[in-house]
């Protein structure tokens, strides 16, 4: 039986209505609704094994926007006391955040984590005053004498740190990252983009609430 065009594409039809509905991989969840970024694999874009939740930020030392988002970051996980997992995003488009990263990677490994922080948040708070490389340089300086240190003549002779900038980076790139700061409120089988600071604790309570034990109702206390 020869089939028309129009009882083949009756047949295609019937054919397509029978095949369950495609979803993505990875559902673009945002806070608020509807904001999400179209990112290209966020398969890594997880808690830490044993944690709940996190957040999950690619941030940018010459970025505005990350400068005004780490105090609130940084509050939220206080607390709530959950884990960040962060990473540099350096984006092509300024002059010394790269730089900046590197230099905040050598302190966190051959200081501190936390005067590494303390770093990384001066350099938010002078962000306005570093207008270049040389800047940066005097900045970075001033700020080793100021904490008690001395500053290396070269910061990452061996290139170690670069290195995990850069890595850092191509994972963004992986992502589909187009901007900073990109914050995730992450478990172990989902995340939410927040793209406005005023969500962060609601979307982390809600996570929480998510990931929370199921009450024992068939349990009961002892009298």
């Amino acid at each position: 039986m020869r089939l028309t065009s129009m009882t083949r594409l009756v047949l295609i039809a019937a054919l397509l209505a029978c095949l369950p509905a495609a979803t993505p991989a990875h559902a673009q969840l945002s806070a608020p609704p509807n904001t999400a970024n179209n990112f290209r694999d966020t398969s890594m874009v997880r808690a830490p094994a044993g944690a709940r939740v996190a957040i999950y930020e690619f941030e940018d030392l010459e970025c505005p926007a990350c400068s005004h988002a780490f105090p609130i970051v940084h509050a939220a996980i206080e607390h709530y006391h959950i884990p960040l997992v962060r990473h540099d995003f350096p984006l092509k488009m300024h002059i010394w955040s790269f730089d900046a990263a590197v230099t905040a990677r050598y302190i966190q490994d051959k200081i501190s984590p936390k005067v590494a922080e303390d770093f990384r948040r001066d350099v938010f708070a002078s962000q306005s005053g570093i207008a270049n490389k040389d800047d940066l340089q005097n900045f970075t300086r001033k700020w080793f004498q100021n904490h008690g240190q001395n500053m290396p003549f070269v910061v990452d002779p061996s290139g170690l740190f670069t290195q995990e900038v850069k890595s850092d980076y191509t994972l963004g790139e992986r992502i589909g990252l187009t901007q900073t700061p990109t914050v995730f409120v992450v478990t172990q089988k989902s995340w939410t983009q927040v793209t406005d600071m005023n969500y962060l604790y609601q979307t982390i309570d809600a996570a929480l609430a998510q990931t929370s034990a199921p009450a024992a109702t068939h349990t009961h206390a002892k009298k």
